[in-house]
């Protein structure tokens, strides 16, 4: 037996009649009122099921908070874990190290143009190119009005004065010997100028990506930043300055620093920069 009886056809209906939906009876799957097919509640409130709830993928392409899919989470832990790797082989001279001092003596060369490739990493260039894109970036930042328009810049600055805080004292901690055309010394390990290179192109170019309009302007920009850093290497190495895991230590530890700074820009930035 039913609690609710059929209602009974009359006379005029010309056939069996449906079913009546009591008033007051929540409607799981019925579509909404724009027929767009969604589940929706009688009461007008959203739906409790998740798939209603949740949305599809991150909103906007900026001041997601991670983790976002496809972020690569993991991009720091690598190299930091790596840097380690390189430091315990430096540290004890253990075979990774005595391989990187006998392809350092394959490699140099010594001659001017590989002095001016390494002169690239020295303060007195790469700070001044970063100083510019500080400016440019707070100045674009300033015009659209965004919300606190001087912070972008200021972080990549203190990162930058972070640089010689961090590098120096592993020099005097780690006190590793350089090649042989350097002479008597230590205080190689890792290269400042690599990381200074690493640091200042690379916040630069994090700074100015959002204000270029075009996707053939942010490449072109990344792979300059790639290919000033692939030069002061080059110099370095070829010039006999440091020893080949010097530079890749640096660029390790660089990674870190700068992964961090481009997820704080990512959140401060919030949605894009207005265009002019």
């Amino acid at each position: 037996m039913r609690d609710t009886p059929r209602p009974q056809g009359t006379v005029g209906d010309s056939g069996s009649s449906l079913p009546q939906l009591r008033p007051g009876r929540a409607l799981a799957h019925t579509p909404g009122a724009s027929g767009s097919g969604a589940p929706h509640r009688s009461d007008g409130r959203p739906p409790q099921t998740p798939r209603g709830a949740r949305r599809s993928g991150p909103v906007g392409p900026l001041g997601t908070t991670p983790p976002v899919p496809g972020r690569p989470t993991l991009l720091p832990g690598l190299p930091a874990l790596l840097f380690a790797l390189i430091t315990w082989q430096v540290t004890a001279h253990g075979p990774l190290a005595r391989a990187d001092e006998r392809l350092s003596g394959a490699l140099v060369h010594p001659s001017r143009v590989w002095e001016l490739l390494a002169d690239l990493g020295n303060v007195t260039v790469a700070v001044p190119v970063l100083a510019a894109a500080l400016m440019y970036a707070a100045f674009r930042a300033r015009r659209a009005r965004v919300h606190r328009w001087w912070l972008p810049s200021t972080a990549a600055a203190v990162l930058m004065a972070l640089v010689p805080a961090v590098v120096v004292p592993l020099k005097e901690l780690i006190a590793r010997s350089g090649p042989p055309v350097m002479g008597p010394g230590n205080g190689y390990y890792p290269s400042g100028h690599t990381a200074t290179a690493a640091v200042a192109y690379g916040a630069a170019a994090l700074l100015l990506l959002p204000w270029l309009r075009t996707t053939g302007a942010r490449r072109a920009l990344v792979i300059a930043c790639a290919i000033l850093n692939a030069a002061v290497a080059t110099g370095l190495l070829l010039r006999g300055y440091h020893w080949p895991l010097d530079v890749v230590a640096s660029w390790c530890l660089c990674t870190v620093p700068l992964y961090a700074l481009w997820l704080f820009l990512d959140r401060t930035n919030g949605r894009s920069p207005s265009q002019p």
